[in-house]
């Protein structure tokens, strides 16, 4: 599917799945270079950025928040950045990228700006409108963290491990769609120097501040889930270590006691073992002996 936008002398042309024909038309009207139009067609494994004399290729893949187990985790936008045009190819609907092209279409997100604008501005918001959702969807899973810190101060810690290993994955999904993209933005931007000339600059370093807000947020919610991981895998182990101690300080203090009719079980004669109350003594007996055993025990402070 292909869409068509113009704002300002500013073509936009957004790919969703594109096809050969699609292709082809693009590559006749806007001279975009064979190689380029043949990674329009299929995906593309890791980001990249080629610069050519009439255009700049970028390549980025974005993290897909709340997908399925059909679903990728991640998706590949493809950019194309001429002096005036602007195209997009993704192979599956990108949301942001879909409500940007209602504010674009409505020429209500550019502000004016003098009649050398270049598509290089139009890049720089959709860039910015992508990284801003990428910032909601590590917002989102703040109330996951708390209900993590909850958790484990609430002595629900077994609980807890499934929602630490669910928040843990979402990060390493963010962390792999985005592990490419500071050589790539700077890559880019040294590229848009010489594309755009020296007045473009600020731009291009605004579009790698906007990912080094995508990362600190990402390192502060890897360090904070790490941090609250740690602390519940100390009380998991803790409560663990407390029960192995109460078994096996009841095994310890109900050892001498079975003793006792073990002896009265052998095939011996004790005088003592002749008069109705016997069972009652032996029972006497091993609970003194038990008795005994635990007063032992908490004289050495080991209960």
């Amino acid at each position: 599917m292909i869409s068509k936008y113009t704002y300002n002398g500013v073509v936009w042309v957004d790919l969703q799945s594109p096809t050969t024909e699609e292709v082809f038309s693009l590559v006749e009207e806007f001279n975009i270079p064979p190689l380029v139009a043949e990674e329009f067609i299929t995906e593309t494994v890791r980001s990249k950025v080629d610069l050519y004399d009439n255009l700049i290729y970028l390549v980025l893949h974005f993290p897909v928040s709340h997908q399925n187990k059909e679903k990728k985790a991640e998706q590949e936008v493809d950019f194309v950045v001429g002096k005036n045009f602007l195209i997009t190819i993704h192979y599956e609907l990108v949301n942001p990228l879909h409500e940007f092209f209602k504010k674009f279409e409505v020429h209500a997100l550019l502000e004016k700006k003098d009649k050398n604008e270049h598509a290089g501005y139009l890049f720089y918001h959709v860039i910015k409108e992508l990284y801003k959702n990428v910032m909601t969807d590590l917002e989102m899973i703040n109330p996951e963290i708390k209900k993590i810190d909850r958790g484990i101060f609430e002595g629900k810690e077994k609980e807890t491990v499934k929602i630490i290993s669910d928040v843990n994955r979402k990060l390493l999904n963010f962390k792999q769609a985005m592990r490419f993209h500071f050589e790539a933005l700077k890559s880019f931007e040294s590229a848009g120097k010489k594309f755009f000339g020296p007045e473009f600059s600020f731009f291009l370093e605004a579009i790698i501040g906007e990912y080094n807000k995508i990362k600190n947020a990402l390192d502060a919610h890897k360090e904070t889930v790490t941090d609250l991981r740690d602390t519940n895998d100390s009380l998991l182990s803790s409560k663990t270590n407390e029960t192995m101690k109460i078994l096996t300080m009841f095994t310890f203090m109900i050892s001498p006691a079975s003793i006792i009719p073990l002896i009265f079980m052998m095939n011996s004669d004790f005088a003592v073992l002749h008069g109705p109350f016997d069972f009652y003594l032996v029972v006497v007996a091993m609970f003194l002996t038990g008795l005994i055993t635990f007063l032992f025990f908490k004289h050495k402070k080991w209960l």
